[in-house]
């Protein structure tokens, strides 16, 4: 009997290392599988990823490398004189000449260019400041500058462009009419008319709705008895056309 107690129990042992041993051949495995996928991934990654990353890397330092090697060029150069800066100019105006001001080196020349032509020229200050006024055509109008300085010149500045604009806006009203009554189911007035592209008008000091083909509208509360109305439209250059009228409202 001890005999078969001895070999049952060896049985059993050999049994539990048989399935021991198939578990860890399976984790074994799994543990295979999953270290090639991540192998896989990682491999993925640097070529999708990592290699762009390091060729734009460094493309940014030699680019870089460029611009302050250029920067420091001119900037060492005895020959390099700086363009002039502009002092901030309006987009458009109304008269048909413009202050120009702003800032070179000192002891230079600034050359005023008006549509790639020369137009004036005039000596910076000890601070290195400029000013003057130019004429201006209808229109666009291109303003450019360069320094000069013993003999040498710069670069063209950054170009503005200001519009000089000597008409005023359209406004062509359509309702209401001068002296018209409202009563009391009508107790806004609808403002409407057209004007000129670009042009911004108010009704009483509001603004009103401008829409894509110039059309404008408002509506205007109205007041027990007479109510002055005022529109008028303005230009970006300043012009602007005025219209009154005055209606009534008899609730």
């Amino acid at each position: 009997m001890s005999s078969n107690l001895t070999f049952g129990s060896a049985v059993m042992t050999r049994r539990r290392q048989s399935r021991l041993n198939r578990t860890t051949e399976r984790r074994s495995k799994r543990n295979l599988v999953l270290s090639l996928l991540g192998i896989i991934v990682v491999f993925f990654l640097i070529i999708k990823v990592g290699i762009p990353l390091l060729v734009n890397f460094s493309l940014f330092l030699a680019n870089r490398k460029d611009t302050t090697s250029s920067q420091s060029v001119n900037s060492n150069d005895p020959s390099f004189i700086a363009p002039p800066v502009f002092d901030p100019l309006p987009s458009a105006t109304n008269s048909a000449k413009i202050a120009l001001s702003g800032t070179g080196n000192p002891d230079q020349t600034v050359k005023i260019y008006v549509n790639d032509n020369l137009q004036d020229e005039v000596p910076t200050k000890k601070d290195g400041t400029f000013s003057l006024t130019e004429d201006l055509k209808k229109g666009q109008n291109k303003i450019t500058a360069k320094s000069q300085s013993k003999g040498k010149e710069s670069d063209f500045s950054k170009p503005v462009t200001v519009t000089y604009i000597d008409t005023k806006p359209t406004l062509d009203l359509t309702s209401p009419s001068d002296g018209q009554t409202f009563t009391k189911a009508q107790n806004t007035a609808p403002v409407t008319g057209k004007t000129s592209s670009g042009a911004r008008v108010t009704v009483n000091g509001f603004w009103a709705i401008v829409d894509d083909n110039n059309n404008f509208s408002y509506s205007l509360p109205l007041q027990n008895g007479d109510n002055q109305v005022k529109v008028v439209a303005k230009d970006d250059a300043g012009n602007t056309t005025e219209k009154n009228l005055k209606v009534t409202y008899n609730p």
